[in-house]
């Protein structure tokens, strides 16, 4: 299970705008560099990210090998509705990671 960090708020005025910041624990790599015995690394990266509020996408990026380890998304949604916040993290080799926070719409 990867570790994650997100900061989202509990509660938030109905039409105002929020920050989210999310962080995951991944080493990226990016499937160019050699190893301590002469071999290419394989490629192991977070492929894809969505976020999405209630069931509506928020954002949807696609992470290229030259990612830094452990990324890190920084960015806004408008509060409509009280609901769930839902991540997912998509990469090589099978990898998904699920994330949920609930929101306090007032």
């Amino acid at each position: 299970m990867a570790r994650t960090l997100i900061q989202a708020p509990s509660s938030v005025r109905r039409g105002d705008s929020f920050s989210l910041r999310v962080l995951l624990q991944h080493p990226m790599e990016s499937g160019f560099r050699v190893g301590a015995e002469g071999q290419v690394l394989p490629r192991d990266i977070v492929r894809r990210f969505a976020c999405s509020y209630n069931g509506e996408r928020v954002i949807e990026v696609e992470l290229f090998p030259a990612v830094a380890a452990n990324p890190y998304l920084e960015f806004s949604a408008l509060a409509s509705a009280s609901g769930t916040l839902s991540f997912v993290w998509e990469g090589d080799h099978g990898f998904v990671h699920r994330e949920q926070r609930a929101i306090t719409v007032t």
